[in-house]
């Protein structure tokens, strides 16, 4: 079964060998890497790693966090490998397709940014309207969205009242930036975390800015 861990450890030459080794002892196979933030002399890392049959998803991180320094932010199962370099073949899909535009969207950002599920709102005289959602996204009514307009991508605060229950409960995690225009917005989740670093809500506004001219054009 595959597993996607985040770690956080030093930025320093051999540390992030010496994890793999460290996993590597347990059976674990590394699939891939993705840095997702660095500064301050430490890396966030997210792994994508197999994990043989009768092995517990907690026997990564007592393997980790054997490393001096090293620290498991959140370890949840993962359904294939890290797909963070396909912006551009996602563009060009509903560049193709901008009828299906939004469609193709949600069910595309999810692998890019590592998320569970993304919606698109909008923000109407007739209240909130969702107008597209991702397959895994949550049915749960969404009655009332303070933060819209919304005027740059920002982590949201999963415990504010307009927060479905359903969402609390399982601990979901909140990012959302402008798509187009500030009424309008892509809203992503995460079940379970771990939470949105500024390198990657960064990187979801600079995708859905691109996507809001292909959409436009």
């Amino acid at each position: 079964m595959s597993f996607l861990i985040r770690v956080q450890l030093p930025d320093t030459p051999g540390t992030l060998g010496a994890v793999a080794t460290a996993l590597g002892l347990i059976g674990a196979d590394i699939l891939s890497v993705d840095v997702v933030e660095r500064g301050g002399g430490l890396a966030i890392d997210d792994l994508v790693i197999e994990l043989p049959s009768g092995r517990l998803p907690d026997a990564l991180i007592t393997a980790a966090e054997s490393v001096p320094g090293v620290e498991v932010d959140a370890v949840r199962p993962y359904a294939g490998v890290l797909d963070s370099h396909r912006e551009l073949e996602l563009v060009e899909e509903i560049a193709a397709q901008p009828a299906s535009g939004l469609s193709i969207l949600v069910e595309g950002v999810p692998r890019i940014v590592r998320a569970g599920w993304s919606i698109v709102v909008e923000h109407t005289d007739d209240g909130v309207q969702r107008l597209a959602s991702s397959c895994a996204a949550p049915e749960a009514p969404i009655t009332d969205l303070p933060w819209l307009p919304l005027e740059r991508a920002t982590v949201l605060d999963a415990e504010e009242p307009w927060v479905p229950q359903t969402w609390q409960e399982l601990g979901t995690e909140l990012a959302a930036t402008p798509l187009g225009k500030p009424g309008k917005a892509l809203l992503v989740g995460r079940p379970g975390g771990p939470i949105f670093r500024a390198a990657e809500v960064a990187h979801l506004a600079h995708f859905a800015g691109i996507v809001a001219v292909v959409l436009d054009g």
